[in-house]
């Protein structure tokens, strides 16, 4: 479940290569990917990290509040449904790695939010194969879900996506 180094150093790169001021991270969990995207945020920049379970936000909470970035940071605690209701956007760069099941809705409301050059990634769009593999014995809530979700992007005419196989996939998303 955790964001490792190399995924760490291509979310660094992309808020970089996209000049994000604002980033909207669905799936906070320990806080790693949102102190890696914060290396090279403007002093202006902002991430808004969202996180259901409190004892997730708790923890990246003390890593974060001891970085350089504390101030730039702010963790959103509780559905993310509700905190989107509350974060209207535009943002330049959307990082999706929570619940499987919701990666349909995230997206949408990712799109919402996006601002007319922003990027969306996602991770986990590989499933460690199982998206591809018809496997009785592992055809889960979560695996479908990834299944339906990497079908909707690629047929969904307002964008354009790339899935990189980096860790456990990867798939970047732009609008048309």
């Amino acid at each position: 479940m955790l964001t490792g180094e190399l995924e760490g150093r291509l979310l660094e790169f992309l808020v970089f290569l996209t000049g994000a001021r604002r980033v909207l991270e669905i799936g906070t969990y320990s806080g790693y990917s949102a102190l890696s995207m914060a290396r090279v945020l403007p002093p202006d920049g902002t991430i808004d990290t969202l996180e259901l379970e409190p004892r997730h936000a708790e923890f990246a909470s003390r890593f974060i509040d001891r970085s350089e970035w504390s101030e730039q940071i702010t963790i959103h605690v509780g559905p993310a449904e509700r905190a989107l209701e509350r974060l209207p956007g535009p943002y330049e760069l959307v990082f999706i790695d929570a619940d499987k099941s919701g990666y349909d809705a995230y997206y949408e409301a990712a799109l919402e939010r996006l601002a007319p050059r922003g990027l969306i990634v996602v991770d986990n769009v590989l499933w460690s194969g199982r998206v591809v593999e018809e496997r009785d014995d592992d055809d889960t809530d979560d695996t479908r879900s990834l299944r339906r979700f990497n079908a909707k992007v690629v047929q969904d005419e307002r964008v354009v996506c790339v899935m990189l196989t980096v860790r456990d996939g990867v798939t970047l998303i732009r609008r048309r």
